[in-house]
């Protein structure tokens, strides 16, 4: 059976008065009533072995202090403070703590039962001496109650609906959808009811399923086709107190075809065509107040001109967008000859609702004139793009090409050039002004850019806003300037076993330069090579090869070999790049087994596995040297007091007095300087106090009627207690001297005065300095006699 006892106060809201539940051990259950007697609680129970499976906290707890989940006791705890209680399982140690010695249950975090909703814990009662369980580990759970703190939320923040105009009452528009993180199955804390608390008339919504429905019939989406509606969603089923929460749904009429086309306004076709119409370029604009623009096809409109003596220079097409007759020339027009055009559109409905053909028609006419001015426009090039090419050795301040461009205007004011300096950062090139010549006032490198993107502006000068740009494309031509090089860095070596004429390392060239054939690059040797000749290929590569047979490291390790690289460009350029060349020792196939650097070590004795051994010893030195230090570092020592429990004096022996200041061999003279350095590496050295006669606690109460009684009865019993802390303490003060300024401090000197002083009254002062009292009465007794 299991002996542990769990005591929890559960209050019920819906109960006059706190009822405690207990759980035996076979999962009867149980109650206590709180009976109250004035201001005091009293509990009555028949057994103690009772347990409990199951805790209630509230969530949310607000309180300073921790909130008391409840008590364990077991009846093996025998109230000699030897019983240790321990919690373990979900939150244990974080969540939830135990005192040890009473048993308390404690939740040290506010908690949200929408985060976890119950807590498995496990309880067991140890002896603190031998560390052994009393009793087997108990399983229990802690549920958390919930409260309404959680306000409805929609799924979306904004919601978006659409729904045909002169939809008759009660069609369908959307579905909204809340959700309350609270128990549903605890109360109305999750129970929703939706309400529209903005676009009524016009719509509705249901209680319980947040349906929305149209409301009102006749919604005409010309005259309103937008609406916002707000529905509210509130918990506790809508009742007084309840949290709620809000959306808002964006509700769109969409078009039906059930209004005409109607009257061009003629002022306003006017205005429209009264603008500067440029030659063969120029277009207007005319729109047909049509109200069905929303869906496509109610709002598709087709314009044509029918008559008018612009039609032969004017047409009109349909904007697919706008749907607006858009006015373009279609032959130029001459500002001398003619200033005034006259057309005559009409424009038709193309798809027609034969519900709404009494609405009609569907067709309508305007008179268009369009005049047209000269305006003064800017300089036109005489090409859309200018293109040159350059050789990257042109000197400086050579043109390279001409821009020309000039007014289109009857005036034919003259025209000035330059060029966009950001597209020109380096500064490349410079323009005339007046007759656009294009000069190179820097070097050209075509090794860093091949082609030059600059703009030239070309504007009036009596008017320079009027300006225009053209794009300037130049090319850099190729100049044979760069010679050729390795094409890369070889790592080449020639056996010691090698026979003459053996090929060693292929090697190649690479030139920046860009020539029109492709490269050729012849290479050779920069003088006659006892040792080493090369072989050109002709295919931009060549063979070196051996001169010799029977190459020795010990005699020369290392050979550099130059090689001279020249082009086929004009003019030619050559370089010379040397190969090096490292001797190696080399097995019968030709495979390299050791190089020079292994060479070296050999003659000097020392073998590849007696270096790899002499490396180990050293990193295991530092190893432990690094070790050394670290723990050096992290040795502590003692601290003067263990544990807040283990309160007491110290007993420090000193037999002998220090030499003061004046004495220098006994201790360092620096500690003195600063004692604080010293305090803090003392140790404490606790005596507990010799007993003649073992102390036998008495056995505890059997009955207490009152928990004041307890507690004095304990008291009392831990002030008889010799064995119980704290303990006497002597300190040792080892710095006074003849030498110090504050002279000695010592006893050891005090003997002639310790006659005049009584201390009987340490015998009054209790057991705890009852060794105290014994060295001092017994020394004055013995002086006495």
């Amino acid at each position: 059976m299991n002996h542990f006892l769990w005591l929890l106060p559960l209050v019920f809201s819906h109960l006059s008065s706190p009822v405690i539940l207990l759980e035996r051990s076979d999962g009867n259950l149980f109650h206590w009533n709180h009976l109250m007697e004035g201001d005091k609680l009293v509990l009555h129970r028949s057994k103690r072995d009772w347990m409990w499976r199951q805790f209630f906290l509230s969530e949310e707890y607000t309180g300073s202090n921790y909130q008391y989940v409840g008590k364990l006791r077991s009846d093996k705890d025998r109230g000699d403070g030897t019983a240790r209680y321990v919690l373990s399982g979900e939150g244990a140690g974080i969540i939830f703590r135990i005192d040890e010695k009473s048993g308390d249950l404690h939740a040290t975090q506010r908690l949200d039962r929408e985060e976890k909703a119950s807590y498995t814990l496990q309880a067991q009662a140890f002896n603190k001496i031998t560390g052994l369980p009393l009793e087997p580990a108990t399983e229990f759970i802690v549920k958390i109650h919930d409260i309404n703190d959680n306000e409805p939320k929609f799924t979306k923040a904004v919601y978006t609906a659409s729904v045909p105009e002169m939809s008759d009452v009660g069609t369908f528009v959307i579905e909204v959808n809340a959700t309350d993180a609270d128990d549903a199955t605890y109360g109305n804390s999750a129970k929703l009811v939706y309400s529209i608390l903005q676009g009524q008339p016009y719509f509705s919504v249901e209680p319980e399923t947040g349906i929305v429905r149209i409301a009102l019939s006749n919604m005409d989406r010309e005259v309103r086709k937008e609406y916002q509606v707000i529905i509210q969603a509130k918990d506790m089923a809508g009742q007084m107190g309840g949290l709620s929460g809000t959306t808002m749904v964006n509700v769109t009429l969409t078009d039906v075809n059930d209004s005409p086309s109607l009257k061009y306004c003629l002022n306003s076709c006017l205005l429209l065509v009264k603008i500067l119409v440029k030659q063969n370029s120029s277009m207007a604009k005319m729109t047909s107040e049509k109200k069905d623009f929303q869906r496509k096809k109610n709002a598709e409109m087709k314009y044509r001109i029918v008559d008018g003596d612009g039609k032969e220079y004017l047409d009109i097409i349909t904007d697919e967008i706008t749907q607006e007759g858009v006015i373009v020339v279609k032959k130029k027009l001459d500002y001398e000859s003619k200033r005034v055009y006259t057309v005559k559109v009409e424009v038709t409905n193309t798809h027609q609702d034969p519900n709404f053909t009494v609405l009609g028609p569907f067709l309508d006419t305007a008179i268009i004139k369009v005049t047209a001015k000269d305006v003064d426009e800017p300089p036109v090039f005489s090409r859309p793009q200018f293109v040159f090419e350059v050789n990257e050795d042109t000197p400086k301040g050579i043109a390279i090409g001409t821009i020309t461009a000039w007014d289109p205007d009857a005036t034919h004011y003259p025209v000035q050039y330059a060029i966009d300096q950001h597209t020109d950062p380096e500064r490349l090139y410079h323009i005339d002004p007046k007759n656009g010549s294009i000069t190179i006032i820097k070097s050209l490198d075509r090794e860093v850019s091949k082609w030059h993107n600059i703009s030239v502006l070309a504007s009036e000068m009596n008017n320079p806003h009027q300006r225009s740009r053209v794009p300037v494309l130049i090319k850099v031509l190729d100049v044979n300037d760069n010679a050729p090089e390795f094409a890369m860095i070889y790592e080449t070596f020639v056996c010691e076993n090698v026979r003459a004429g053996q090929l060693i390392q292929t090697i190649s060239a690479i030139d920046t330069d860009d020539p029109l054939v492709g490269h050729k690059f012849v290479f050779s040797l920069s003088s006659m090579n006892p040792n080493f000749t090369i072989f050109d290929n002709e295919d931009n590569t060549a063979r070196i090869l051996t001169r010799r047979s029977g190459f020795n490291r010990r005699e020369m390790s290392v050979y550099y070999l130059p090689v001279v690289i020249s082009d086929s460009d004009y003019p030619i350029q050559s370089s010379t790049s040397t190969l090096t060349i490292r001797v190696c020792s080399c097995d019968a196939t030709g495979n390299m087994r050791s190089c020079s650097v292994d060479a070296l070590l050999l003659s000097a004795g020392l073998s590849t596995g007696a270096l790899v051994a002499i490396l180990l010893c050293v990193l295991i030195l530092l190893m432990i040297v690094v070790l050394f230090s670290a723990l050096k570092k992290q040795r502590r020592k003692e601290p003067l007091i263990i544990s807040k429990e283990d309160i007491r004096d110290n007993v420090v022996s000193y037999n002998d007095e220090g030499g003061g200041e004046e004495d220098t061999q006994a201790f360092d003279i620096g500690t003195l300087r600063h004692p604080e350095v010293v305090e803090s590496n003392q140790l404490r050295r606790d005596i507990i106090p010799e007993m003649l006669f073992p102390y036998h606690r008495p056995s505890p109460m059997k009955e207490c009627a009152d928990v004041r009684d307890f507690i004095i009865s304990r008291l009392q019993e831990n002030d008889t207690d010799p064995s119980a802390p704290p303990y006497d303490s002597l300190a040792t003060y080892a710095y006074e001297g003849n030498g110090s300024i504050a002279e000695s401090l010592s006893s050891l000197e005090s003997s002639a005065t310790e006659g005049d002083h009584e201390y009987d009254y340490l015998s009054n002062w209790g057991p705890q300095f009852k060794k105290l009292a014994d060295m001092y009465i017994s020394k004055d007794t013995g002086v006495a006699n």
